[in-house]
């Protein structure tokens, strides 16, 4: 686990105030410095200079001071540093993220349509950042009938066996390791297949066994796992092979959980341009447990 800053975007709401605390313990947990942030936003569509006024010289930004009054008297991490910015907090906070070990934001900052489920700037900064990002999510996304879950502290991540993100298993590991917590690898398989889900201009066949299709999904997650694990003997990582959908799975499976971990698209010829899957969007409009986005290892060279 790296030292670098854990940072926190805050502007004084109380999504911000819930991201703040995680990342409070978090930067603790890690012996990591804390960087509290606030960024006066403007519109990206405006025009130079039309901006929230600084504060005057010599007074503290409000928010910041805001944010010192919360922390005042908890078990404090290493250092606590607080910066303020003026921009798109976007585009602010992705620059930030060159020098950080992980972002840490709330659902929604303050403005904006009370009735989304993910404000713009948590979605873009999770798609372009270049460390991992955390989004903690308001209070309220339990939901029922959900299968009761070992007691202790849980990691859960999503492992997509026909192509895993090992950047995004490394961190659950050491999330997993870090919190002492065991480690949830979700490997969902499309069931029932449908036609057209087999090789191209190959129909499925009716007579495809599930058990197989089970058994086959196992051993490809256990050896995607198996480096993980030889890396931290300390983590109890068990993976949940289930048919269904991927999004639905892990969203049931963070219901109590530390953190759940996805990954983020990797860049491909064709669509050079970051993205988030439709799985990570899934899980973080409605997962119950903070999600941590984690970007694609660079490429080798």
């Amino acid at each position: 686990m790296d030292t670098l800053p854990v940072i926190a975007a805050f502007d004084g709401s109380d999504d911000s105030v819930r991201a703040l605390d995680w990342a409070l313990d978090t930067a603790r947990g890690r012996g990591a410095t804390l960087r509290v942030v606030h960024v006066r936003q403007y519109a990206a569509w405006a025009p130079a200079g039309i901006l929230v006024p600084p504060p005057p010289a010599g007074q503290d930004d409000p928010a910041l001071a805001e944010a010192r009054a919360h922390l005042a008297g908890r078990p404090a991490p290493p250092a606590v540093e607080y910066t303020a910015g003026d921009g798109a907090p976007s585009a602010v906070l992705c620059e930030l993220s060159t020098e950080a070990g992980l972002l840490v934001l709330g659902s929604r900052g303050r403005g904006g349509f009370a009735s989304l489920l993910l404000g713009s700037n948590s979605l873009s900064t999770a798609r372009d950042a270049e460390c991992p990002v955390v989004v903690v999510p308001r209070p309220g996304r339990e939901q029922e009938d959900v299968p009761a879950a070992e007691p202790g502290p849980r990691v859960v991540v999503g492992l997509d066996v026909d192509g895993p993100d090992d950047a995004a298993l490394g961190f659950a590991f050491a999330e997993a390791a870090a919190r002492d917590a065991r480690l949830m690898v979700v490997a969902a398989y499309p069931w029932p297949l449908q036609p057209g889900a087999g090789a191209p201009g190959e129909p499925v066949s009716v007579l495809v066994d599930q058990d197989a299709v089970e058994h086959e999904t196992r051993v490809l997650a256990d050896g995607f796992l198996a480096p993980h694990r030889a890396r931290h003997p300390e983590v109890r990582a068990e993976a949940h092979v289930v048919p269904g959908d991927a999004a639905g799975r892990l969203v049931a499976a963070a219901h109590g959980a530390e953190l759940t971990v996805v990954g983020r698209h990797r860049r491909r010829l064709l669509a050079p341009a970051r993205m988030l899957g439709s799985v990570t969007q899934a899980v973080l409009l409605h997962a119950p447990s903070p999600v941590a986005v984690v970007p694609p290892a660079p490429p080798e060279e």
